[in-house]
């Protein structure tokens, strides 16, 4: 009997719940192993959802805010001895509220782990990708990428960073045979608002996407090697359309109608 073909292995941040969970369920679904990182204790709970589909999970429990973190993170995946098919670059946290109401160690925290060890953990992934000559890279990015977030400031540019960043690394490895592609959701129904102090704001209390058919729509963009897509509701798709058109210093005020702290009530 011919020996089986190994299952791809991918690698999912931020698995511990929300799209980031919904991720590692799309792909254990479509035939990967997988590695999942996250620094809450929800992650054991996680896996063992996830091992339900019938696919082997490794766990790192890793603050990936921190460069010891990610590299801890990079060590088990190299350990695991096989290459890396995909990887969803997912972890990310928000902080609602006026900039100067915050401490700003809160917002050194969010752009560490938005965007610098984003970048890290990038730069560890696609080169052992181009190494081997594949593999797919799907960014978690938003589409608050596409506007000025009063109210939310520092979340909102970590991720037009993680949109631009995305965009031009996909240009850079056009040819090696790695794709990199950004998964821009709108508001879905995750921790995310409690996290990030949103949920006496407008933008906390209204409408929300299933993160389900969110995972499934950036699974489904990553492994096509699309460069983006908007996901997952009709809104949200028409709010990508109008934030390239709508002036900056508009999109600004609108943003502080939905996001000023008591605006829910």
């Amino acid at each position: 009997m011919a020996p089986s073909t190994p299952r791809p292995l991918a690698l999912v941040t931020g698995a511990s719940s929300g799209i980031g969970l919904e991720l590692a369920k799309q792909l254990a679904e479509r035939g990967f192993d997988l590695v999942l990182a996250a620094e809450d204790a929800g992650l054991d709970a996680a896996a063992e959802q996830v091992r339900g589909l019938g696919t082997d999970v490794d766990t790192v429990r890793a603050d990936l805010a921190t460069e010891a973190g990610t590299d801890e993170l990079w060590r088990r995946v190299s350990a695991a001895g096989r290459p890396l098919a995909a990887a969803c670059l997912n972890a990310g946290v928000g902080a609602g509220g006026a900039f100067l109401d915050n401490d700003v160690d809160r917002h050194l925290r969010l752009v560490d782990l938005n965007v610098r060890e984003t970048v890290h953990l990038a730069h560890h992934v696609a080169n052992a990708m181009t190494a081997h000559g594949e593999g797919r890279i799907l960014f978690t990015s938003s589409i608050a990428s596409t506007q000025p977030g009063t109210f939310h400031a520092t979340y909102n540019a970590s991720k037009s960073f993680v949109q631009a960043f995305a965009i031009a690394l996909r240009e850079e490895l056009e040819g090696t045979g790695v794709t990199v592609t950004a998964l821009m959701p709108g508001p879905t129904d995750t921790e995310f608002f409690a996290r990030a102090d949103l949920e006496d704001t407008r933008l906390g209390q209204g409408p929300k996407d299933d993160p389900a058919d969110v995972a499934r729509d950036g699974v489904e963009a990553m492994l096509s090697g699309d460069e983006r897509v908007v996901s997952a509701s009709l809104l949200t798709k028409l709010q990508g359309r109008a934030g390239r058109l709508i002036p900056d210093a508009v999109k600004a005020k609108v943003h502080a109608k939905v996001a000023e702290p008591g605006s829910g009530s």
